[in-house]
């Protein structure tokens, strides 16, 4: 699918859930092809400011002309997991730090539709590649470098955690048969070697998704640290954040989703005053209120666009 196409999921309810402001400051810290972008920027006037992050080169070279060139936008090339340090380098209009100043944060995760529908960045089954899968290519290492190195128990461990794939030990067994007999490079050769290695299902019913898709999630999510960067980054947010500034996320799979609402439930929370504390103190105070509950893609949006139909959206407030 290509940028000029690309349907940014979840869309009206991320604009509701930001609650945006025409003179505010918004930071998508996963641009992508810059389709929230594009609308969050339609709603600010002269005096809005709207920052990009992400660190896929190929995000920020092919942003689309109307935001490269707008005076309102700036479009850095980083990790979200730095989030509170490349806010901090970002003056408001006084001169002074944009920390604690941003009125809405945007997290869309997972791998963007044009990282998937491009066979040599190695993220997808679908087309044969090299086994790459970094988000970032111009640093840490490829998915088919990783497979050289990591044992058999931690491979295993991978998939299980990072993929919930119940044929993990079946298909960890297989790749490191395989690689025994020379490198997995491709991504092809990695599909064939995971299907041949999960039994056949019972019965007529032929499975939803193909036999590689959480193998694939579980590489590429361990290849990318992606839950650890997203960790990094929402505990960075309460900093970022404004009173009353919000944050919404968008997750594709459940652990993404756990971490998410966990994080915004465990700042929301209000502690038990200790015994003879009169109140409690503003440290311990809750630092997010919850904006309703998560938020599901519609039936006509997941006609229209499939990747929408794992996602949802999760949406705070900074107290």
């Amino acid at each position: 699918m290509s940028s000029s196409v690309h349907v940014p999921v979840l869309l009206g309810p991320v604009l509701q859930g930001l609650k945006i402001k025409p003179d505010g400051c918004y930071v998508d810290a996963t641009f992508g092809r810059g389709g929230h972008s594009g609308e969050i920027l339609k709603c600010l006037n002269a005096e809005g400011r709207l920052i990009g992050i992400d660190r896929d080169p190929q995000a920020i070279t092919s942003a689309a002309r109307t935001l490269r060139d707008d005076p309102r936008v700036e479009l850095i090339r980083g990790e979200f997991a730095q989030l509170k340090y490349l806010i901090g380098e970002r003056k408001n209009e006084m001169g002074g730090s944009l920390i604690g100043k941003v009125d809405g944060l945007l997290l869309d995760l997972g791998v963007s539709s044009p990282q998937l529908d491009e066979a040599d960045r190695g993220f997808s089954f679908m087309r044969d590649g090299p086994l790459d899968m970094r988000m970032d290519p111009d640093s840490g290492v490829s998915a088919s470098r990783w497979l050289t190195s990591v044992d058999e128990i931690e491979l295993r461990r991978t998939l299980s955690k990072f993929g919930e794939e119940r044929h993990a030990a079946r298909i960890a067994r297989a790749i490191v048969e395989a690689r025994d007999k020379g490198p997995i490079e491709r991504t092809s050769q990695l599909a064939a070697i995971v299907d041949a290695a999960v039994p056949a299902p019972h019965g007529k019913h032929r499975p939803k998704k193909h036999a590689a898709t959480k193998t694939f999630q579980a590489i590429r999510i361990a290849v990318n640290a992606e839950l650890e960067q997203l960790e990094a980054a929402l505990s960075q947010a309460i900093d970022v954040l404004r009173q009353g500034g919000r944050l919404c996320v968008i997750s594709f799979h459940s652990l993404e989703d756990r971490i998410v609402k966990r994080f915004m439930r465990d700042m929301s929370r209000v502690p038990e005053p200790y015994r003879g504390m009169p109140s409690i103190p503003e440290v311990y105070r809750p630092k997010l209120k919850l904006i309703g509950k998560a938020i599901a893609a519609t039936s006509e949006e997941i006609a229209a666009n499939r990747r929408a139909r794992s996602a949802r959206l999760r949406i705070a407030e900074r107290t």
